[in-house]
């Protein structure tokens, strides 16, 4: 795992994956070929496997119960349209990935003061939807940006997102979840303009980079060596940019290489001119836009800053990997420095 991204890499993490998924069904004596073991609700099926088998002897008729799930996910495996510019699923709702979801909010925070269940709480919401036609069409631009801006990001996005899921609610703005390991989730306003600004397909670049690094780091980290040592417990909880309370390392960590990323895919839109229609800065719309690109980048910059700060200060829990991860960070935040 390099914060570079790398297409390579992720096909043989992927193809690891894989051989573990296949690995856990023939033990609940399921059956799934490699390409099947690599759709998420196979994984789901996986996964759910593995807590049948923690008993001894394993409940019959919950193993029967695996059986018809993997069924019904082996039915759901379709190849994508070949005209498409990524082998993607542009997913409509499904069993596999609302139950993602439904895991997803139970493990956002309360709000402060309903902690012990006291007052009303807000109404926080979160669903899975079809996909628009112009919501297509904003992917469809998305695709065209990453391939001009960052042929490398765009690369390994390919090959490692499999179902894209849009979502409706405030609750959640995007997720991963390594149960169902290969889908992403992303809000679907998030596809449309920002009040700020920011292009459609800006937004929606940033937020396949965010979710698709997290994919790659839940990849690498049980393919390869893992980023962090093994912790009494839970290990420390620390401060992180984007989530509101203190997170454990692991968190922390994949934070610092989704605000590199992110920063990365930034300063390559600059650069290129792409994601603002036409030449960057020209008309009012493209200056707008631009200026948001700018605001946004110096945003998640600092982010990044901060991240990888309190990620130093919690280095020695780093592994060999995890160091040579912090390393390829510190130049994104160093070049920060250089431009502030």
């Amino acid at each position: 795992m390099r914060v570079e991204p790398d297409a390579g890499q992720s096909v043989r993490e992927r193809a690891a994956l894989a051989r573990m998924t296949c690995s856990v069904l023939a033990r609940a004596d399921l059956v799934a070929t490699p390409h099947e073991a690599t759709h998420p609700a196979v994984v789901e099926t996986a996964h759910l496997a593995q807590r049948v088998l923690h008993k001894d002897p394993p409940d019959a008729q919950r193993l029967a119960a695996l059986g018809r799930l993997l069924d019904h996910a082996r039915a759901d495996i379709a190849d994508p349209p070949a005209e498409l510019p990524w082998p993607v699923d542009l997913v409509a709702p499904r069993a596999h990935l609302d139950r993602s979801v439904a895991r997803a909010l139970k493990a956002i925070p309360k709000p402060k003061g309903h902690e012990d269940g006291d007052g009303a709480e807000p109404a926080r919401t979160s669903t899975t939807v079809a996909w628009r036609a112009q919501d297509t069409e904003t992917w469809h631009a998305t695709t065209v940006l990453l391939a001009a801006a960052w042929p490398e990001a765009n690369a390994e996005l390919r090959e490692i997102l499999v179902q894209i899921a849009l979502l409706h609610g405030a609750a959640i703005d995007g997720f991963t979840d390594f149960s169902v390991h290969g889908a992403v989730f992303v809000r679907r306003d998030r596809l449309e303009p920002g009040a700020d600004g920011l292009p459609g397909p800006v937004r929606l670049a940033e937020a396949l980079v965010h979710e698709g690094t997290h994919t790659r780091c839940n990849a690498a980290s049980v393919a390869d060596e893992p980023f962090l040592r093994p912790a009494e417990g839970d290990g420390p909880l620390v401060a992180t940019p984007l989530r509101a309370d203190p997170r454990p390392l692991t968190g922390l960590f994949q934070q610092a290489v989704v605000l590199a990323r992110s920063v990365l895919l930034y300063r390559r839109v600059l650069d290129t001119g792409t994601g603002v229609g036409g030449n960057a800065g020209t008309g009012a719309g493209g200056t707008r836009a631009t200026a948001a690109i700018r605001a946004r980048l110096e945003q998640l910059e600092r982010s990044a800053t901060q991240a990888a700060g309190t990620l130093v200060e919690h280095r020695h829990a780093l592994t060999d990997h995890g160091l040579a991860v912090l390393d390829q960070v510190a130049p994104v935040v160093e070049a920060t420095r250089v431009r502030g």
